[in-house]
């Protein structure tokens, strides 16, 4: 039950059959040393070894799925503990004395070896998966908390937290920022669902389309940026000429087969020490650029250095 509870947590299927196979392999052999003289160092190991081999697999387990976490390796460490101390007992229970039948075993002082020692590893054991369980709620609540509902992309605060670790590398990195056309007549005439349903279908397609590593957030009611890190301004604008007129065929799933949604896109590079609200503000400007040209259209931004000078003679 320890392997199949922790395969669960862990994400680690357990072959069920193979368990109760080795659990039924496990009783007959209990079977056949019951009649082994107690008090006997073969009598102790071979009781104790399925108990030892039966929390090592589940130490094995957890090495494997991922005990990179410091309360990862502290699991593995307190199971590995935990398998270690049976045969261990084997010779306390040598040393001590566990009594010739079992009903000795209650009044030796082995029982109370025994007990105790066994008691805290089962009770810190216990803690440490609740502390896994715990860091898991958290780490799922904290992703949550971090996508948009609706789109299934990032939200701006998801956005903001996983941006500045891909800027520090080296780069290039550019910005695409993206606005969907006419947004408003969308609701206007198939009510606001049917402006949900653009939502979902161009997150969607954004994800998809995203390279990898790529970051795709929603910042604003119809507006998206897509991060493309390691990517140089051609290339930025290659993408968004591809997503534009991907954009412009697709059908919008619940919607009208003959509606089509458009988008308007602005491209920046980031330039070298460049801050990132900078090159946000040259892409917002070129996606205005590309809402007055007609919309359904991409359009570069200025360079770093015009923006910059008009930061300076603003201030």
């Amino acid at each position: 039950m320890l392997r199949v509870g922790i395969g669960h947590l862990y994400g680690l299927q357990a072959n069920r059959r193979h368990l109760a196979a080795l659990f039924s392999g496990f009783v007959l052999f209990n079977y056949v040393i019951y009649d082994l003289p107690r008090g006997t160092l073969v009598h102790a190991l071979t009781y104790q070894a399925p108990l030892a081999i039966a929390v090592a697999m589940s130490a094995w387990a957890v090495s494997r799925a991922r005990a990179n976490a410091f309360v990862d390796r502290m699991l593995v460490v307190l199971l590995v503990m935990t398998s270690v101390h049976f045969p261990l007992k084997a010779a306390i229970a040598v040393h001590a004395g566990s009594g010739s039948v079992a009903s000795d075993y209650l009044s030796s002082r082995f029982a109370l070896y025994s007990q105790s020692i066994g008691a805290v590893l089962i009770v810190t054991i216990g803690l440490v998966l609740l502390c896994v369980l715990v860091l898991e709620i958290m780490a799922d609540e904290k992703a949550n908390a971090e996508v948009d509902v609706l789109s299934g992309v990032l939200n701006r605060r998801g956005f903001d937290s996983r941006v500045d670790a891909l800027i520090a590398r080296q780069g290039p990195h550019s910005i695409v920022l993206c606005d969907l056309d006419r947004f408003k007549s969308v609701n206007d005439t198939y009510g606001h669902q049917g402006g949900d349903a653009v939502i979902r279908a161009f997150g969607e397609m954004l994800k998809a389309a995203a390279p990898t590593g790529a970051l795709v957030a929603r910042i604003g009611g119809e507006e998206f940026v897509i991060f493309l890190p390691l990517t140089g301004k051609d290339a930025a604008l290659l993408f968004a000429h591809a997503l534009r007129a991907a954009i412009a065929v697709s059908p919008v799933p619940g919607l009208p087969e003959a509606l089509r949604v458009t988008s308007s896109f602005g491209v920046a590079e980031i330039g070298p020490n460049e801050p990132l609200r900078f090159a946000m503000r040259r892409a917002d400007d070129a996606l205005y650029a590309a809402k007055n040209a007609g919309r359904d259209c991409v359009r570069d931004a200025e360079p770093p250095a015009v923006v910059l000078d008009v930061f300076k003679l603003a201030n």
